[in-house]
């Protein structure tokens, strides 16, 4: 499958590079087609990688995955062009965060969400939120940490979220552990966990971990 990632930090290069190994094509997209980061990811990766702006990597492709920070995530599909994700499953990992005098704020909050407002902006695209509650070492790898942990998806399209629980199963994520939490309404609630996720990585001092779900009978 042909997919965009769009961001050039951690988080994206790190999706990118899990979809190159698992025999993908993956196009990088950042704001500008010589952006080094991205030059040089597509260099080190593969024969299968390849760089290019947003418009680019989203025009090429089938599925699209946003990874730039939920600050500028509207800008950055903007800069894709509504045109170029019509139609397309749009994977939406980011979370709303920015930190103002040291500490952690989530803007925006409880009545509303960065998936949300991503389904808003672009109607016509299938928006699904999914992996913003795990480091992104462990999105592509959870068996870096033990145990039947689970993801959640949300968004309106159910197909949209089959075809990206298939896509998180050859991460290693077995269909039974990812939960589907209905429509993109959710978002709000996977987005507000970041403040304990990272409340929590600062009691163990990693960031490999993640919650497990049980319920009675």
């Amino acid at each position: 499958m042909r997919f965009a990632v769009l961001g050039t930090g951690e988080v994206g290069r790190t999706l990118g590079g899990r979809l190159v190994e698992l025999g993908h094509e993956v196009t990088l997209g950042s704001r500008t087609k010589d952006n080094p980061v991205a030059l040089e990811w597509a260099t080190a990766a593969a024969e299968r990688a390849r760089a290019g702006t947003f418009a680019e990597a989203a025009a090429s492709a089938e599925m699209v995955v946003n990874a730039v920070s939920g600050r500028v995530a509207l800008d950055a599909l903007r800069a894709a062009g509504a045109e170029n994700l019509d139609g397309k499953i749009l994977v939406d990992v980011c979370n709303p965060l920015a930190f103002q005098d040291g500490e952690a704020r989530l803007d925006p909050v409880e009545s509303d969400s960065v998936g949300e407002q991503i389904q808003r902006a672009f109607p016509h695209a299938r928006v699904v939120k999914t992996l913003n509650t795990v480091n992104c070492q462990v999105m592509v790898d959870p068996g870096r940490v033990p145990g039947a942990h689970h993801l959640f998806v949300c968004g309106e399209d159910a197909a949209a979220k089959g075809q990206v629980t298939a896509m998180l199963g050859e991460f290693g994520w077995p269909a039974e552990r990812v939960l589907d939490l209905g429509g993109i309404q959710a978002a709000r609630t996977v987005e507000m966990y970041l403040p304990l996720w990272l409340t929590m990585m600062r009691r163990f001092g990693t960031a490999d971990f993640n919650i497990e779900v049980r319920r009675a009978g």
